[in-house]
């Protein structure tokens, strides 16, 4: 149901992308909008793991430096069918964790420090399970995607404002008040669904991490655990890095936009569905 959601909100998204870009700038607006809006991307893809290590100040460790995470990984991404990922270590209090990388065979599973010290070795299971899922998912992609056709609607008004379409060869051309209103609420609305795409994956990843992991009660307890720990010990990192880890370190501390606006659906809503999933064994 979570891919069958995505794939709907990809198909709204391109639509919306198609049916804008048509009226807005024709064809070759169109084409324009979406190389600006994959450009905005590419870096993102190919060079996430060097970047999103960066923003979070992590080191790449080996199986020498950290042996329980290198053990507890290498044990799930056999489950998962996986090729063994690279593994990096943020200095950070605050328990969390990400995944990067352009495809299963480039990933990186990073842990903070305080994730090894503040959750039992089944629940740093349940957060390296979800973070593989991602993986497995190809999360990465998808939401590359996500953000490179909404980063190209983004552009579509600004063909109106300062170019627009050739009336005499297009049959009609923009209004700087219709620009102006879609300069507004196309970008919104284009934002609004990505974010429901990243809400998607997360729980996808969940339902996926449970199944590497054979139960979903260590994934929900330690959801429970990183939230409540989120509370109260802060984590110092760019905002752009943030929807990467397994708990939005800080939409935790109140600086995030809830609902719709939400990289993440609210713990209570993932524990729920992981606690339904538990039911069904």
């Amino acid at each position: 149901m979570n891919n069958v959601k995505t794939f709907v909100l990809m198909a709204t998204l391109m639509a919306l992308f198609l049916a804008l870009g048509q009226a807005v700038g024709g064809q070759q607006g169109l084409l324009l909008a979406l190389v600006l809006g994959g450009a905005m991307n590419f870096g993102m893809y190919f060079f996430s793991d060097k970047l999103v290590l960066r923003m979070y100040g992590a080191r790449v460790v080996t199986d020498q430096e950290a042996p329980q995470l290198h053990a507890i990984v290498d044990k799930l991404r056999r489950r998962a069918g996986l090729p063994m990922p690279v593994l990096a270590l943020a200095e950070q209090e605050q328990p969390n964790a990400f995944a990067t990388g352009r495809s299963p065979s480039h990933a990186v599973v990073a842990v903070t420090s305080g994730l090894l010290r503040h959750l039992p070795p089944e629940e740093i299971e349940g957060v390296i399970a979800h973070e593989l899922g991602h993986l497995k998912n190809r999360d990465m992609l998808i939401t590359t995607l996500a953000a490179g056709i909404a980063g190209a609607i983004g552009y579509l008004p600004y063909l109106i404002l300062f170019g627009g379409r050739n009336d005499d060869r297009e049959g009609g051309g923009g209004h700087p008040i219709v620009g102006m209103v879609l300069l507004l609420l196309a970008p919104l609305a284009a934002g609004l669904i990505q974010l429901a795409v990243s809400r998607q994956r997360e729980f996808q990843a969940d339902r996926v991490g449970a199944q590497i992991l054979g139960r979903p009660i260590p994934l929900a307890n330690a959801l429970k655990r990183l939230e409540a720990l989120a509370h109260q010990i802060p984590m110092e990192i760019p905002p752009a890095a943030a929807p990467l880890a397994q708990v939005n370190p800080l939409a935790a501390h109140g600086r995030g936009l809830a609902g719709l606006f939400a990289t993440h659906p609210p713990i209570e809503q993932r524990i729920a569905a992981l606690l339904a999933l538990a039911s069904e064994r």
